[in-house]
């Protein structure tokens, strides 16, 4: 497979093939739950597997959406906890003007409104750090199921639309 944005050598030895996707997998899964980083790079990843070109992309791209499913889910546990905690110690307004500033409060508000189809809208758009709309839905959403499917979709509709403008930009080159 060609990556996206080609690398002389891989920038680690285990960037391709199976330990490759697992990277991806790990990489998508800490970006919903803990690092305020581009999930979008793992296009970057040349798997190597032998497999046609479209067929390796596909798996890729299921592989760091299921990661962020799976951290989006770590974070709506860890989210719950922590309302929780903050309720039973009188945080909880505390907490929720800290949640509430700036991104948060759009989000909240997009959360209120439009549910499950927020998160996933919110979650496909590029450049959008996953784990602040992650953390913003997890106070408000406590269905683990709907809230896994909505970070799955939104994932695959973000990739697959990086891949669309990388796509067209490079046709126009």
């Amino acid at each position: 497979m060609v990556p996206l944005l080609p690398l002389e050598q891989p920038a680690l030895p285990f960037q391709t093939g199976l330990l490759g996707l697992v990277a991806v997998f790990v990489y998508s899964f800490l970006v919903a739950f803990v690092l305020p980083l581009p999930g979008e790079v793992v296009l970057a990843v040349p798997l190597e597997l032998g497999w046609p070109a479209e067929a390796e992309l596909a798996l890729l791209v299921v592989v760091a959406s299921l990661g962020k499913a799976l951290g989006s889910l770590a974070a709506l546990w860890l989210g719950h906890g922590a309302a929780a905690a903050a309720s039973r110690t009188g945080l909880t307004g505390r907490l929720s003007r800290l949640v509430g500033a700036g991104t948060g409060d759009r989000l909240a508000a997009l959360g209120r409104r439009y549910g499950y189809l927020g998160m996933t809208v919110a979650l496909s758009i590029p450049l959008v750090p996953d784990t602040a709309t992650v953390y913003a839905f997890s106070v408000l959403e406590t269905s683990y199921p709907r809230f896994a499917v909505a970070a799955f979709v939104g994932s695959v509709v973000r990739l697959l639309v990086v891949l669309g403008l990388v796509g067209a930009v490079l046709a126009l080159l």
